[in-house]
């Protein structure tokens, strides 16, 4: 059995950080994700996606900014169960926990710090005929490596974050870039969706907009694209990859039956230090909700920090927390 102060749940780059503060208050760590590979989302989704609101970052890839926390938490040596999912929680006598996986790894713990980005998710389909006849076969639902698409041509759909981040970074690379959106505004930042206004004004790439995807076809592979406009005429595109960038469907899947508070596969939290209703248990990152939640990465760090200076109390009963700047002392020091 593993035994550790704090077990969290998920890899991403919140569970990352955890670990950080966590170490500033001399308490180990272990990282349980269902993923085979350290970073969530952003080591299996996308990887090189830039990123643009870290602080003192201007714009960092996605599997940098990972790489970049592993670095940082490195001198507290965490440790990690990979490509196991967790199935359950045991409390014990004294309050603590023992947390089981899928392959039986055990975890005993003081207290469960559940970093799990969405949960378990898969991408939301568009309702088009025969999509999935061509899924590896021009049709993808996340941009994993980017220099697949150079010199290609490439139509994105949606109107959200992902799909103005991506018409933006691929404008660059691939040979031709479409996005097509149903509407005629987008819901993603207002700064990327300006970008992506100006890439089509200035003919960098092709802007459909009130346009909905009607059918696609191709022998073996996605050849062409039919997009139906407003205006109920239909037009065919060319195109060598399809990418519908609709969001994921979350999916809380065993912590849903832990006696959580959720609401809208979300698990509630007191904004005083992120804990659930049930003791010994802290939800942190996009997993949690509270009124005013914001789900950026930035925000996921703040509620660590914060969580992390509670569960002390669990970890070490008898002592007083006594709080230290690293700019005083050094990370080496803790």
């Amino acid at each position: 059995m593993i035994k550790t102060d704090i077990c969290i749940i998920g890899a991403g780059p919140v569970g990352l950080f955890t670990v950080f503060e966590a170490g500033l208050l001399k308490m180990r760590c272990h990282l349980i994700d269902a993923l085979p590979q350290i970073g969530g989302q952003l080591s299996e989704i996308y990887p090189q996606k830039p990123i643009y609101d870290i602080p003192g970052y201007p714009e960092i890839k996605a599997q940098e900014l990972v790489d970049n926390l592993m670095d940082q938490i490195k001198p507290f040596d965490p440790t990690f169960t990979l490509g196991e999912r967790v199935e359950d929680l045991e409390q014990q006598a004294d309050g603590s926990y023992i947390v089981k996986t899928s392959d039986g790894t055990q975890v005993h713990c003081q207290v469960v710090a559940i970093a799990g980005g969405l949960g378990c998710f898969e991408p939301r389909k568009p309702e088009i005929e025969r999509l999935e006849d061509f899924e590896g076969k021009g049709v993808a639902y996340m941009v994993k490596n980017p220099e697949t698409y150079r010199d290609k041509k490439v139509i994105l759909a949606g109107g959200g974050d992902s799909a103005l981040d991506w018409t933006i970074y691929l404008a660059d690379i691939a040979e031709k870039v479409t996005l097509i959106h149903r509407g005629d505004t987008f819901r993603g930042a207002p700064d990327s969706a300006e970008k992506v206004f100006d890439l089509a004004k200035e003919g960098k790439i092709n802007l459909i907009l009130q346009s909905n995807i009607s059918s696609i076809s191709g022998n073996g592979h996605l050849k062409n694209v039919s997009v139906l406009g407003k205006d109920k005429e239909s037009r065919d595109l060319e195109a060598d990859y399809l990418i519908p960038l609709f969001g994921l469907s979350p999916k809380l899947g065993p912590i849903a039956n832990w006696g959580l508070n959720i609401d809208k596969n979300a698990i509630e939290v007191n904004t005083f230090d992120y804990s659930t209703n049930v003791e010994r248990i802290y939800a942190i990152g996009d997993i949690n909700t509270y009124p005013g939640k914001l789900k950026l990465i930035l925000c996921g760090f703040h509620e660590a920090a914060l969580m992390c200076q509670s569960a002390f109390k669990y970890v070490y009963p008898d002592q007083k927390l006594s709080f230290k700047y690293t700019t005083v002392y050094g990370v080496n020091s803790f």
